[in-house]
């Protein structure tokens, strides 16, 4: 990739880490202050729901009794990961990767800050179908969970390339 699509596909990077942890962090107050205030179970079809969810562990509520210290030991390591996945960001080379990275950035962010300012990550989103139920997940979940998808595809591409 030349220096001048770099560049753009950097800058569309940074715009992408900002709109995820925007998009996140914009509906997790939606949810707290207007929509779950008292917080409230509200179906929307027979497989999807809002529910005002806190976790304090990680992924699907793993770790969640590390105590007190569990919120600060979470969010040193994603911090320390985020970190790692500019670097890996700045020295992206493709579309797919420096979008994914980007994505994977804003989420990370985005579940930072909610660690940092309710002690807990907001999560809302739950998809449900009869006894099966998925834990409930945010936006920044899902940003990360798109960001992973991308880096995956990127990579059967370049393989396919003989990069």
């Amino acid at each position: 990739m030349q220096d001048n699509s770099l560049k753009r596909m950097r800058s569309w990077g940074y715009f992408l880490i900002l709109a995820c942890f925007a998009i996140d962090q914009a509906s997790k107050w939606w949810i707290l202050l207007d929509l779950m205030n008292p917080p409230a179970f509200m179906p929307l079809t027979p497989f999807f729901a809002l529910v005002l969810s806190w976790n304090k562990g990680v992924s699907f509520g793993m770790l969640n009794q590390l105590g007190p210290w569990g919120p600060h030991i979470l969010t040193a390591v994603a911090l320390c990961v985020s970190i790692g996945l500019g670097i890996w960001f700045t020295r992206a080379r493709t579309y797919w990767l420096g979008f994914g990275l980007a994505m994977i950035i804003g989420g990370a962010l985005g579940n930072i800050f909610d660690r940092i300012y309710h002690g807990a990550v907001v999560d809302f989103l739950y998809l449900h179908w009869g006894r099966f139920a998925w834990p409930a997940f945010n936006m920044a979940d899902t940003f990360i969970t798109l960001g992973v998808g991308c880096i995956i595809f990127e990579s059967f591409l370049t393989q396919k390339k003989g990069e």
